[in-house]
């Protein structure tokens, strides 16, 4: 997704540019329904989707890599990965299957525990479906489905699923992107976890972003956690492009006592 998201920059900056009508009503809406969400006790991404898709018939691979600094000391869960001092990632795998439709998996997910141990923790499939050159659209959207396959240590379920619409506008060098995912263990509607991202850019140039992302996890719709057991993390991210390959790179701070303080991020990728 890195990729597509830098590809999307470069390819709206000069149309964007262009236009001067606003859109900071939506942008305000964006922002409301994106109130703070926090990340899991660890998770092998951590990236808002943009709606880019890969181009029909090629395939990218993007490295994602997460390291907590300073985060939780005790596991989600009993037998559960510690955050702090672990070092969490995956490769995923795409392929552009037509102009609004993306297939992709995540092989392997992967943990390098402050023990300095390597766990395998399972794998996802994905269907990314986005209105076709949602890169140069003023407003976008479009929906993304994975069902993962889970090791004991890395989920109490073993079969997990996300559903995460991506909604989306322009206007001149900003983005205003909102993804409100909805996570299960397939055990019922009213145990749907939300989990919403936002993410607000600038685009200084075709191929150099900054960018404000939001994560947090109000926690089951049918009980939401209280303000203090909800996690909300605020990252500073910058995106750059470059001709082999695509980066971004953030810093992630913890804005309450459920989330972990300091994470780091990195996203490396490639189109062959």
């Amino acid at each position: 997704m890195a990729n597509r998201l830098v590809q999307a920059s470069r390819t709206h900056y000069y149309l964007a540019m262009k236009n001067g009508q606003s859109v900071w009503r939506l942008a305000l809406i964006l922002a409301v329904l994106a109130a703070p969400h926090p990340l899991r006790a660890q998770t092998d991404e951590i990236q808002v989707y943009t709606g880019g898709l890969e181009t029909p018939g090629k395939a990218n691979l993007t490295i994602h890599t997460n390291y907590t600094p300073d985060g939780r000391t005790v596991a989600g869960f009993p037998g559960g990965i510690v955050p702090q001092g672990s070092v969490n990632g995956t490769l995923e795998w795409a392929y552009g299957v037509t102009d609004w439709f993306e297939a992709g998996t995540y092989l392997p997910v992967y943990t390098f525990t402050r023990d300095r141990k390597l766990e395998l923790d399972g794998a996802k499939l994905r269907a990314l479906f986005a209105v076709p050159h949602a890169d140069t659209r003023r407003f976008f959207y479009g929906v993304n489905f994975e069902l993962s396959f889970n090791a004991k240590h890395w989920d109490q379920s073993r079969q997990s699923g996300e559903i995460r619409p991506i909604v989306g506008a322009r206007s001149g060098p900003w983005d205003f992107i909102l993804n409100p995912i909805l996570d299960t263990s397939f055990d019922g509607f009213s145990r749907l976890d939300f989990a919403p991202s936002l993410r607000v850019a600038y685009n200084r140039s075709p191929t150099f972003a900054l960018a404000a992302e939001h994560y947090a996890d109000f926690g089951q719709l049918h009980h939401f956690e209280s303000g203090a057991g909800q996690e909300h993390n605020l990252f500073g991210v910058a995106d750059f492009s470059r001709p082999l390959f695509d980066l971004e790179a953030g810093i992630g701070f913890g804005l309450t006592k459920a989330s972990d303080k300091l994470v780091l991020k990195t996203i490396v990728s490639h189109t062959f």
